[in-house]
């Protein structure tokens, strides 16, 4: 029997080779045709839901896992460099108060010196200048003390030229005084 049914399905190819007829349009064999349709697409897809979707999902699951866990440490870093950044503006902050502290005390101390020595220098002048002042003043004690003398004698070196006379002293010392009295 089968040996008759293997012939009978040779003979059966035949004919359909010499008809020209293709085997999958061949509409006597469309039944078994969408039966083993359906039995490759069930098992295929029992394949795909049971075996290959569950991987694809455990990947897209970790993936997502790391993905949030990457995002989490990121906003954690980003959070540390803004506190860094901070506590930097803070201490650059302090630092430059600090130098402007320590830049005002050095110019404190350099006008506190600078006034003391003006202060010791304007002293030294100020003696000085009364030391002149003094010695100036007694020259001038002298010199207007002299100049009576010298006032006499160049008045009596005029008179002898001009009258071709002596005068005496006292007369001298008189005129002198008189002309003394009138400038004042």
């Amino acid at each position: 029997m089968l040996v008759t049914a293997a012939h009978a399905a040779t003979e059966q190819a035949a004919e359909h080779a010499a008809e020209g007829n293709f085997p999958p349009f061949d509409s006597s064999t469309f039944a078994s045709q969408l039966l083993w349709l359906a039995i490759t697409f069930g098992l295929f897809y029992l394949f795909m839901s049971r075996v290959v979707l569950p991987r694809i999902g455990s990947i897209l699951e970790t993936r997502r896992d790391r993905i949030a866990q990457d995002l989490n440490e990121a906003e954690r870093l980003k959070e540390e460099a803004d506190q860094a950044f901070a506590a930097y503006e803070q201490e650059l902050a302090d630092a430059k108060s600090k130098a402007h502290d320590i830049a005002q005390a050095a110019r404190d101390a350099a006008k506190a010196d600078a006034d003391e020595e003006r202060a010791k220098v304007e002293a030294d002048v100020t003696g000085k200048l009364e030391k002149a002042e003094a010695e100036i003043a007694n020259v001038k004690k002298k010199a207007l003390a002299e100049v009576d003398a010298i006032a006499a004698d160049t008045t009596a070196a005029i008179v002898s030229q001009l009258i071709g006379g002596t005068v005496t002293k006292a007369k001298l010392n008189a005129a002198v005084k008189v002309a003394a009295e009138g400038r004042e």
